[in-house]
């Protein structure tokens, strides 16, 4: 293996365990990468609970990526099972349960989101797999083995689980699962490495416990931090309208890394990019530009920052169209449907954005052209043209 693991620190807030003197009968994850005899298993669970992934969760799966290139080997999780569970870490109350439909259906969706990020190339470097093959086979007395592994003291000392229980916000058992579950999840893939944002610390240390209990080498866990989103004060979020979706269409993408608050830059480049940051240009609006290029290069290629910055952008007028307007419609005026029946078969299919939201809905309308102004109508990977007046 490498012996450089000046990769790994790279935007990580912590890796557990780790030893504070050399008398520690506990290694380093960094001794470890550098002693081992085989590629390392890199776990990442990821639950398909909705349909679209932001920057902010690109961030693990970037790291994972590091790993890959490191030579080990990368253990995408797709919690389709756990996901109808719903994780509920920084939740003021119960999940939403998702049917298997919803879940087969936003997994589809992360797969290909993903795929930029990681090499699904290399034989050896990566292994998806779906929690419900094992999960869905344990029975009862399984289950109760599990449980036992943990007391209700441990579960509510849990963040969300202690305010919920300080709230009286109710507390399902079916969500006292979830940390086992996940946990089991290392135990099943016999993970050496969990990643995980800095809200999974106790999902992961269960996953350690359990690990131990089935007489396997406890993993070690790395947090990375929570991305903040475009408005500088809150977490990416797609509810709170600060966030730059993966499936959002270049010249969207690139407008809106610009307008990252200054005061975040640093961070952006260290967490979304392998730039070096001692390279950094002075300007802040220097570094907006080229934030902007590095992200859309990564995920669409040199030439989609050719294009933008060549203006070659189709534009649709709005000044002809008579509102209120239908979405199908608009698909057909605008030249991405040639009619109006498959503008509404193609958002059936879930195959329509409106600057990287999906819409789904054929009776979408807009009451007025000032709802459309310098938004971009996507169709599918290829075809968008951007609303004017």
């Amino acid at each position: 293996m490498t012996q450089d693991t000046s990769w790994l620190r790279r935007g990580i807030v912590e890796i557990f365990p780790q030893p504070t003197d050399s008398d520690s009968d506990v290694e380093s994850l960094e001794k470890r990468l550098v002693t081992t005899d085989r590629p390392l298993r890199v776990k990442l669970g990821i639950d398909p609970t909705g349909a679209d992934i932001h920057l902010g969760h690109s961030i693990p799966v970037r790291k994972l990526r590091a790993f890959q290139d490191a030579g080990h080997t990368a253990v995408l999780i797709i919690g389709d099972f756990t996901a109808r569970i719903g994780d509920p870490t920084g939740k003021s109350e119960v999940r939403r349960q998702l049917t298997q439909e919803d879940v087969t259906r936003n997994a589809e969706t992360y797969l290909e989101q993903v795929r930029p990020i990681l090499d699904f190339d290399t034989p050896g470097r990566l292994e998806i797999r779906y929690n419900s093959q094992w999960l869905s086979k344990l029975d009862l007395g399984e289950i109760l083995k599990l449980l036992s592994t943990m007391t209700v003291g441990q579960m509510l000392a849990k963040e969300g689980f202690a305010e919920r229980y300080k709230k009286e916000n109710p507390i399902f058992l079916h969500e006292f699962l979830y940390p086992l579950m996940q946990g089991y999840d290392s135990v099943a893939v016999e993970a050496d490495v969990e990643l995980g944002g800095t809200d999974q610390k106790f999902n992961i240390a269960v996953g350690r416990d359990l690990q131990r209990h089935f007489g396997q080498k406890p993993q070690y866990g790395l947090l990375l931090p929570i991305l903040i989103g475009l408005d500088g004060t809150q977490k990416m979020s797609k509810s709170l309208d600060n966030y730059v979706a993966l499936l959002e269409h270049p010249t969207q993408k690139y407008q809106k890394l610009q307008q990252v608050p200054d005061h975040l830059l640093n961070d952006y480049f260290t967490l979304l990019t392998d730039f070096p940051l001692d390279k950094l240009p002075e300007n802040p609006r220097d570094r907006q530009k080229l934030l902007a290029q590095e992200i859309v290069k990564q995920y669409h290629g040199e030439q989609a920052i050719k294009d933008i910055e060549a203006g070659d952008v189709p534009e649709f007028s709005l000044a002809d169209v008579e509102f209120p307007a239908k979405l199908p419609y608009l698909l057909n005026v605008s030249g991405l449907c040639k009619s109006s029946s498959e503008g509404r078969r193609k958002i059936q299919e879930g195959g329509v954005r409106l600057d990287g939201d999906r819409l789904t809905d054929i009776e979408t309308t807009f009451t007025d052209s000032s709802q459309l102004h310098g938004r971009v109508l996507q169709l599918g990977k290829n075809k968008f043209v951007r609303l004017v007046p």
